[in-house]
């Protein structure tokens, strides 16, 4: 009989993400896949089907949680909800699945579709929560493409403000900043340039994806959408398209120029994230001893913002178990990780 396993799915907007633990809650696999879901459910089914050829036998249960409810595809959140549920439960039949539903744990898809309000977006609160019950006390944040979330845990607990996507908004527990696919114009208005200060123009010419590559910070493997222009992921081409944000042509200026532009751009992100882990940590739940926590695909800025706050730093793959290359990707996918491991005893 093939060993008892558990897979976490996390269903996103733009990327699907599984992670595959055993019983003994040690991690076997963890996939990335890219699954812009705001062109079609399809996108999804296709996602969900490529990454089943990777699920090793004897996996029984399967924890799903989700934020693509979000995407424009559907009319509001309660039917995206219901819509990918039933995407999960179609390409399962026959298995075991637990809706996460946050502090509520995890239910039964047939009851999760009556509270979507639980459901949706929920992925955040079970890589925090798991890592709460593994630290007494941390600031976890975790960086991904697309968005910041930005919690202090203490006392086995995650000590979030809020609890929706509004709410986490208001908060700055969520910060709409990611490593790769924010556009450039969210990062800053206006630019030093030439001598300078130069507005840039409000169009989705270059995304900080461009300005890590640019930095030489970017992973290898962080960038799996297209480029803004739908061109080449190479510094040259990078620095093609930051220079359209400023109405110039990338040979205007050199190589220099550019990366030092994109070092501004950089700065002005950690900047934003800064002051999101300041105002957390403003609340005086945590010690001076208490680490920064990071996980996901950018966590190379939370690993300096560490060293700013002058705090330690300890790596979200630190808190789990597995080969070293899976526990990597364990912290670029946390809520997926996390979702496989709390799924473990059932629910």
């Amino acid at each position: 009989m093939p060993e008892h396993h558990v897979a976490g799915w996390d269903l996103g907007g733009a990327h699907l993400k599984l992670a595959v633990a055993t019983g003994d809650g040690d991690l076997l696999e963890v996939v990335q896949l890219p699954c812009p879901l705001w062109q079609g459910l399809d996108r999804l089914e296709r996602a969900i089907g490529e990454a089943r050829a990777r699920l090793p036998e004897g996996v029984e249960r399967h924890g799903v949680t989700m934020t693509g409810e979000l995407v424009d595809l559907f009319p509001n959140r309660a039917k995206g909800v219901g819509q990918l549920i039933d995407v999960m439960t179609g390409a399962f039949p026959d298995s075991e699945l637990g809706i996460y539903c946050g502090r509520a744990g995890f239910l039964a898809p047939g009851d999760a579709v009556g509270q979507p309000e639980a459901v949706a977006s929920a992925n955040w609160l079970a890589s925090a929560g798991l890592t709460a019950g593994r630290l007494d006390q941390a600031l976890f944040m975790d960086l991904g493409s697309t968005t910041t979330d930005v919690l202090p845990l203490s006392g086995g607990a995650v000590r979030a403000r809020g609890m929706t996507d509004a709410e986490r908004l208001v908060s700055e527990e969520l910060i709409y900043t990611g490593a790769t696919r924010t556009p450039v114009m969210a990062v800053a208005e206006a630019v030093p340039f030439g001598g300078d200060c130069q507005r840039v123009m409000a169009e989705h010419f270059a995304t900080m994806a461009d300005v890590h590559r640019l930095t030489g910070r970017l992973p290898e493997d962080a960038d799996q959408h297209p480029a803004a222009d739908g061109g080449a992921k190479s510094a040259e081409a990078s620095a093609r398209r930051l220079a359209r944000m400023l109405g110039r042509d990338r040979e205007s200026a050199g190589m220099a120029e550019w990366r030092r532009l994109a070092g501004y751009l950089a700065e002005r992100q950690l900047r934003t994230l800064q002051d999101a882990a300041e105002r957390a940590l403003s609340r005086g739940l945590l010690s001076d001893q208490a680490p920064l926590v990071g996980a996901g695909i950018g966590r190379f800025l939370l690993a300096d913002l560490a060293a700013r706050l002058k705090r330690p730093y300890r790596d979200f793959a630190e808190l789990v178990t597995g080969a070293e290359a899976v526990r990597e990707g364990a912290a670029c996918c946390a809520p997926a990780a996390a979702v496989a491991l709390l799924s473990i005893d059932g629910w």
